[in-house]
């Protein structure tokens, strides 16, 4: 079928796209592409990792955490070591819980916007 979609990439509204990029690069994501304003800030930036990816665009007005309405699920071959991996850099980490949908393990993470982000041992 030729009417269809074949893949789809979340972009959020973030207050700062470097930082969130910065943020994100700490699970392994990568720059693929950005734009910049003419003072230089970043408006718009796209990075993966494998078959994760996520695009972020400047926001037009203030955020508020508790107003996201969405939640990311991030998978890791070895959730043990990204956890000390993002506690080494400084991050707020969640002990690692084992609900039954996840039983091999689920780490819970915000990022910079308030975005919530649970990720799950792959596998």
């Amino acid at each position: 079928m030729s009417s269809r979609v074949i893949d789809l990439v979340p972009m959020a509204h973030v207050a700062d796209v470097q930082r969130s990029v910065s943020f994100y690069e700490l699970f392994g994501l990568k720059m693929r592409g950005n734009l910049k304003a003419a003072d230089g800030a970043w408006q718009w930036a796209h990075v993966e990792c494998e078959q994760a990816r996520i695009m972020f665009a400047r926001a037009s007005g203030p955020l508020v955490a508790g107003d996201q309405a969405v939640l990311f699920y991030l998978y890791s071959p070895d959730l043990i070591a990204l956890r000390e991996h993002l506690l080494a850099n400084g991050m707020e980490v969640s002990g690692i819980t084992y609900p039954n949908y996840m039983p091999k393990g689920e780490i819970r993470v915000e990022d910079p916007d308030g975005y919530v982000l649970l990720i799950g041992q792959a596998g």
